[in-house]
């Protein structure tokens, strides 16, 4: 075989994983947009962490997960009502993935419905059955406003 075909070869394989990435974390998505709990749960490994701006600590497993969550909904009255995804990128190694995108979820709680605009980093790990499942999750609240040109550096004079 030459390098050319390798190369291809390669790519392809890439593609592949990159397009088995995108549709694990939109079933994700959506099974969190549908408050289909098993399913979003079953994404993650057991052992996966999470860390939102939400809470005070990491949470480390998916059971502990399972339980702040069943807490909020308690205490809070907590209900995912849309989840829109957007802006997705992949990175790919050797069987492990990022995948990163903007989320916009509307929630309600007892205090009423809002619209959160976050950032996300999920990391995948490709299982031994060949499933791609979510290990670390990372939600941050996106920028207040977009970069702009008050960013830049100003010239030294």
């Amino acid at each position: 075989m030459s390098n050319q075909q390798e190369q291809q070869e390669l790519q392809e394989l890439q593609e592949q994983q990159e397009q088995q990435v995108l549709e694990a974390a939109g079933d994700l998505v959506a099974a969190f947009a549908e408050e289909r709990l098993d399913d979003y749960f079953a994404a993650f490994a057991p052992d996966a962490t999470f860390v939102f701006h939400t809470t005070d600590r990491r949470i480390e497993s998916v059971a502990e997960y399972r339980r702040v969550w069943a807490r909020w909904a308690a205490d809070d009255d907590f209900h995912v009502l849309k989840c829109l995804s957007s802006d997705r990128r992949v990175q790919l190694w050797d069987g492990t993935a990022v995948f990163t995108h903007a989320v916009e979820t509307d929630i309600s709680t007892r205090a009423g419905t809002e619209t959160l605009h976050e950032r996300e980093t999920v990391v995948f790990r490709r299982a031994a059955d060949g499933r791609w499942l979510a290990v670390h999750e990372h939600l941050s609240p996106a920028a207040a406003f977009p970069p702009g040109p008050a960013e830049q550096p100003r010239p030294s004079r």
